[in-house]
């Protein structure tokens, strides 16, 4: 039955980390204080509910784990908020142990405060932690039995064995887990805006090439106009050929620009075969430097509506794109080839490439952190964008074999008019 109890607890403790594997796994961003607060004082609320009632007024719980874990990664108001909690929710529930616990918990807090302070001046954080989990797995027991003596004799196991070690190993697993997270988080976050803008910087001298020709040829039509003797109909065709040539400039600009900008976080009905002509046309140029041939196989005549964020599924064509230039730059014949089909109430973005090819290992680990096939890779911008195609209820297949090309086939799901219909026929 203790045992029971004891798993349970531990659950309630390591709410937090659970929750935040869970709202921050497709997030371009890390925790919060609100978080913070909000997960250690629901903890707290589970923990003082299903605690482990000792009879006459006496529950035992994780309290003291949650109070150090809001204090270190909360600050002081966390702690705050957690010791006003507890004193209310404590009022509630009575009993005769209210102050002896009132006054534990209180120790708990100023002690977490104390251990807060080290853990943010040391790198040492390890040793910090097992420090607090021994001392915050101590006091409790000596408070209470100088107190009750009794009530510690009665239940002599439960609190020189069982809560000690329950606190030592869930502030240990909560802290150390916690940390690893959001450490891993944070790297995530920096690798995804550095592959990014690395992508930018690949595709800006492929783009200075497309924009210099349009440049090139209204510098020469200008000089024509200016020195030579023109007929007037010779001259409005030239005019006419430099504003379309300009025309085409604006627009090689303005998709790049709209590529480059940090993305937004709304999403809403996008155009899906607009946004796949668009990182053709930035990325042909990029393949001709890489000596790559690149086609668009199939694209419906109608537009293709997905719910997303546009910028967010720019980013990730131009990441499987890449990719598959890149795969294809020592290959004789290089080939990268992209198609959309529509499917039942889905659509198939097809990208296929004749390049190296991977084995069944490298497929297996495709869109884990930090795993890459290329020498000088990340591997988080395949990350990313295997994040944001789950986010909207999307798939990824893949097909490969060494020296033999890869095929990614990337389902996403259509808009449905029909759920929109009903809506706008009401009023």
């Amino acid at each position: 039955m203790i045992m029971k109890h004891v798993m349970l607890q531990l659950f309630f403790a390591l709410l937090p980390f659970i929750l935040f594997n869970v709202y921050y796994r497709d997030k371009l961003q890390n925790y919060s204080k609100k978080f913070i607060i909000a997960t250690s004082s629901l903890s707290l609320l589970l923990a003082m509910t299903f605690s482990c009632s000792m009879g006459s007024g006496f529950y035992f719980d994780v309290r003291h784990i949650i109070m150090y874990f809001g204090v270190v990664f909360g600050g002081l108001q966390t702690g705050c908020i957690l010791l006003v909690e507890f004193f209310l929710y404590r009022l509630y529930m009575g009993g005769e142990g209210i102050w002896v616990g009132s006054s534990i918990f209180l120790c708990t807090f100023f002690l977490s405060l104390l251990f807060n302070q080290v853990y943010k001046n040391t790198r040492r954080t390890s040793l910090v932690t097992c420090m607090a989990g021994i001392v915050l797995s101590i006091h409790p027991t000596f408070i209470l039995y100088v107190n009750h003596p009794d009530l510690v004799q009665n239940y002599l196991l439960e609190h020189l064995v069982v809560f000690p070690l329950q606190y030592m190993v869930g502030i240990w697993l909560l802290t150390t887990l916690f940390h690893k997270a959001i450490a891993d988080k944070a790297i995530f976050i920096t690798y995804s805006q550095n592959e990014k803008f690395e992508a930018i910087s690949h595709v800006a001298a492929s783009l200075a090439h497309e924009v210099r020709n349009p440049l090139t040829a209204v510098k020469g039509f200008l000089q024509l106009i200016r020195y030579g003797s023109l007929e007037h109909g010779k001259m409005e065709q030239y005019i006419d050929i430099s504003l379309m040539e300009i025309d085409r400039t604006e627009t090689v600009l303005s998709e790049y620009l709209s590529i480059s900008k940090p993305p937004g976080k709304q999403t809403g009905k996008t155009n899906l075969s607009q946004h796949v002509q668009v990182i053709m046309d930035v990325m042909s140029s990029y393949a001709i430097m890489s000596n790559v041939e690149i086609e668009l196989e199939h694209k419906p005549v109608v537009p293709v509506w997905i719910i997303a964020n546009g910028d967010e599924v720019k980013q990730v064509l131009m990441n499987f794109i890449k990719n598959a230039i890149e795969a294809c730059v020592e290959i004789p014949h290089a080939k990268v080839s992209i198609s959309l089909n529509l499917a039942d109430r889905s659509v198939l973005l097809i990208i296929k490439d004749n390049g190296v090819g991977m084995s069944a290992d490298q497929i297996s680990r495709l869109g884990s952190i930090y795993y890459s096939t290329k020498s000088s890779g990340t591997g988080l911008g395949l990350t990313y964008s295997f994040q944001v195609i789950r986010a909207i209820g999307g798939s990824v297949a893949v097909q490969s074999e060494p020296r033999a090309g890869t095929r990614f086939t990337i389902s996403l799901p259509l808009y449905d008019f029909e759920e929109e219909a009903p809506a706008a026929s009401t009023g």
